[in-house]
């Protein structure tokens, strides 16, 4: 299709109680900037049952508009039911990019939207920017394992989608809202959702872990041993009033479990401080965290990769450093 705008969408994805999931407002900060060079407005598309919370965020965070699909069908996510609204909204406003957040959801939505509109689709991007020459949407991911960065292009097909990871992007501050919010009355029919929620099995240990909103995270990696060398990582976390997190290499030997995982197929953050115990600094874990304020990297191997990235390093034993360290932040915090 052909655009009809300007116009950069980014999905507020919600969560049950209606209010928005973080990296749909964290998409509105590229976007903005996205969307002044592309001439257009920055819209928040909300999909949802009850999202006033989710709407009032969009409008805080420099949306222009927050175009808004309300009804008892979109409260509890459908492949159907939100690709529908989604793609009827597009066909009727005709904007020119759109920016989703790559969770699970997310990952689903993109490309069954993408295909309905017979345009393409960049998945799990790390970075966005408008390229000058073209004035095209330049989508960089990670490709071949994430031992390279490959930036995209779409030229022919409108809009141009990607999804983007969680914690990639900062919060901008909060502002007066501003928005102008449209609603639109979009329904599906029951017959056209294939599928029904039947029964929610909550992950108990997923729901205590943060890692994209966490200030401080303390993560432990191979180096840990085993299950029981997490034991002074918590310890030092506890201290710190941080969340644990865990290279890919301790999730796969279940010594935690994939909710801490940091790296390309886990969770990218960008927390405050971020402190890589036993961690040697695969690209795929760079690819999660490397976007920390300041990274402390602890590893008795001077040469490991991950002191290529980080701010403070300490070559050691980190069942020895860790202690230490725990104690003085406990003696610090009286």
């Amino acid at each position: 299709m052909e655009a009809k705008t300007k116009d950069l969408w980014v999905f507020v994805e919600t969560n049950s109680d209606g209010s928005a999931k973080n990296v749909g407002i964290e998409l509105l900060t590229p976007g903005r900037m996205m969307a002044d060079k592309q001439g257009g407005a920055l819209v928040a598309i909300v999909i949802g049952d009850h999202v006033s919370a989710a709407v009032e965020a969009a409008s805080t965070h420099g949306a222009d508009r927050v175009i808004v699909v309300e009804g008892a069908e979109y409260g509890h996510y459908s492949t159907d039911a939100y690709a529908i609204a989604l793609c009827a909204l597009v066909e009727k406003y005709g904007p020119t990019s759109m920016l989703i957040g790559a969770t699970n959801n997310g990952r689903d939505l993109g490309p069954r939207v993408s295909c309905r509109l017979k345009t393409g689709l960049t998945a799990d991007c790390t970075a966005l920017d408008i390229d000058e020459e073209s004035g095209n949407v330049a989508w960089t991911r990670p490709a071949f394992g994430g031992n390279l960065m490959a930036t995209i292009l779409c030229p022919d097909h409108r809009p141009q989608i990607g999804t983007v990871r969680p914690g990639v992007f900062k919060k901008c501050e909060e502002t007066e809202a501003k928005a102008e919010v449209i609603r639109e009355d979009i329904h599906v029919e029951e017959k056209d959702i294939r599928t029904r929620v039947i029964e929610l099995l909550r992950d108990m240990d997923e729901e205590n872990v943060d890692l994209e909103g966490a200030e401080i995270i303390v993560s432990g990696g191979r180096g840990v041993g085993g299950p029981e060398g997490f034991e002074p990582v918590r310890a030092l976390a506890k201290a710190l009033g941080a969340t644990v997190g865990a290279s890919r290499a301790a999730v796969d030997s279940g010594w935690i479990s994939h909710a801490h995982q940091v790296g390309q197929t886990g969770k990218t953050v960008g927390p405050k401080l971020y402190i890589a115990c036993g961690i040697s600094g695969a690209i795929q874990h760079l690819a999660g965290m490397s976007g920390s304020d300041v990274i402390v990297a602890i590893n008795k191997d001077p040469d490991a990769p991950i002191f290529d990235v980080a701010d403070y390093g300490v070559v050691g034993n980190l069942f020895e450093v860790l202690p230490v360290l725990t104690e003085e932040i406990q003696k610090a915090r009286g």
